[in-house]
């Protein structure tokens, strides 16, 4: 077949963004093209930024729109860009179905850091957080997820041409904390995060990606298993169990004590800590007990993120403790050798909290 087109290798692939180097070359080697074309075409895409096979002008023609008819660049589209007076961009991405999720940029001095969803909905429930409000509707296939990365990267630093500058230096950091539980959909996950990982693509190591999850016991186990050496955050926000059972209702996350095990063995497989998220609700969750309970779940692993809650049209009667309130309990935690973060709210002007875009969007129709 030569250069003449593509052959149906791509069939249900999704996007050319989606394909790992493998998937690439077994593609390129049904259409019968040189093997370096694989390796052009991956650059093209993760490298140098290409959203349509028609910027890939030093391939040949037949190559393309053989390419073209079987398979998008990108099956994604914008459907809505809000930008903050903070720097903070929240993209509502349309999916080829109809579907949509929402992904963030978070600009901090040098740092750009691109948070992706991983479902449409989420089946977890947090009482706190809008993505879970409407349940979930279904799973992002993996180049779903690549294509929240190439997004926001644009959204970063638009070149003022194609690979104007490297692709690496337009995002430094990764965290898979928007829409859905990444674990509910872990072959997905797993392979998109590969493929951004590539030293020939977008090349985002392990240390500059956090996973985040509320802890589903089956899909951490899946997780552990795909040797990756990222960094693991789980959202424990409370640290007791009856009161964790409330904030946290569904999406089989283990027990306070599950949980804590579950730091230790990623510890001991990958080598790094787990940070343990924890919102923090007026009222609810915030008081001294809590905070030296949280110290003892959090024990050698000693990192835990403070998240003031961000408010929610759906839930009025949540808010954030007073800042004297998150002080008090951020210097139980640091007393107790705790190394504390508190998270400032980002991009409240563009409703940047998970699912707040897409259900207001909703809301709206």
């Amino acid at each position: 077949m030569g250069e003449e087109g593509a052959s149906g290798a791509a069939a249900g692939a999704g996007s050319l963004a989606g394909l790992s180097p493998a998937a690439m070359r077994a593609l390129v080697a049904e259409t019968g093209a040189p093997p370096y074309r694989a390796q052009q075409l991956f650059r093209w895409v993760h490298v140098r930024g290409a959203s349509s096979y028609e910027a890939m002008t030093d391939v040949p023609k037949a190559l393309r729109e053989g390419l073209a008819a079987r398979l998008p660049v990108r099956s994604s589209r914008i459907v809505e860009t809000h930008r903050s007076e903070d720097g903070t961009v929240k993209l509502l991405v349309g999916l080829a179905d109809g579907e949509s999720v929402e992904c963030v940029l978070i600009p901090e001095g040098d740092r750009r850091t691109a948070c992706i969803s991983t479902q449409v909905g989420c089946g977890v429930g947090c009482v706190f957080c809008a993505s879970g409000a409407r349940g979930v509707v279904r799973n992002l296939e993996a180049h779903e997820i690549v294509e929240q990365v190439l997004w926001l990267r644009e959204a970063a630093a638009p070149p003022a041409e194609l690979g104007a500058a490297p692709a690496a230096e337009r995002l430094s950091n990764l965290v898979v904390m928007g829409m859905g539980e990444p674990l509910h959909n872990v072959g997905a996950l797993v392979e998109a995060l590969r493929v951004v990982q590539d030293p020939e693509g977008i090349d985002l190591g392990s240390r500059r990606i956090t996973v985040s999850t509320s802890g589903p016991l089956k899909g951490f186990e899946e997780f552990l298993a795909a040797g990756l050496k990222v960094h693991l955050a789980v959202s424990l926000h409370a640290a007791f169990d009856d009161l964790r059972q409330r904030l946290v209702p569904r999406g089989g996350t283990g027990t306070v004590d599950q949980l804590r095990d579950m730091a230790r063995r990623w510890f001991e497989k990958t080598g790094r800590d787990t940070t343990f998220e924890y919102v923090l609700l007026d009222g609810i969750n915030d008081r001294d007990e809590d905070a030296h309970a949280l110290a003892r779940v959090a024990g050698r692993h000693r990192n835990v993120n403070l998240i003031p809650m961000n408010p929610v049209p759906f839930a009025p009667d949540l808010r954030a403790p007073p800042p004297e309130r998150t002080e008090r309990f951020a210097a139980i935690l640091r007393n107790a050798s705790i190394v504390v973060h508190v998270r400032r709210q980002r991009g409240d002007d563009v409703a940047a909290a998970c699912g707040q875009l897409k259900l207001a969007r909703e809301g709206a129709a």
